[in-house]
């Protein structure tokens, strides 16, 4: 088990910046991709981005390609979401998770055992 803290969420103005962070208490933390989702009111809990367990690849959604960078420092056990040029609808709250060893979709909610609690992100226009 991996328990996970998201923290770094807010308000800000369409068109600002904000950088998520995910902490992880476990040291085991390398082992395991990281994904970043976000779940709007009355929608489903979509993919954002993904990082492998060194940080040498990544992944992202189409809506985010370009403004969103995902990272992770495994020597803080923490990784991170930098959000540029945020758009009103990216409002949602942003969870990050783990992913199943043994999953072979890395852009799959069902793929990550472990997730955060959330932090709402607001764009206002």
């Amino acid at each position: 088990q991996v328990p996970l803290v998201e923290s770094g969420g807010g308000l800000v103005q369409a068109g600002g910046s904000l950088r998520l962070s995910c902490a992880a208490s476990e040291r085991t933390f390398s082992y395991y991709y990281v994904g970043w989702f976000r779940q709007a009111p009355g929608k489903e809990r979509e993919f954002v981005a993904t990082i492998n367990r060194s940080g040498s690849s990544t992944s992202y959604a189409d809506s985010v390609k370009g403004r969103f960078t995902i990272s992770r420092d495994n020597t803080k056990n923490t990784a991170y979401l930098q959000m540029n040029s945020l758009k009103p609808e990216d409002t949602a709250v942003y969870y990050c998770a783990t992913k199943n060893l043994h999953a072979p979709d890395t852009r799959s909610v069902g793929s990550y055992d472990y997730w955060g609690q959330g932090t709402q992100v607001t764009v206002s226009s």
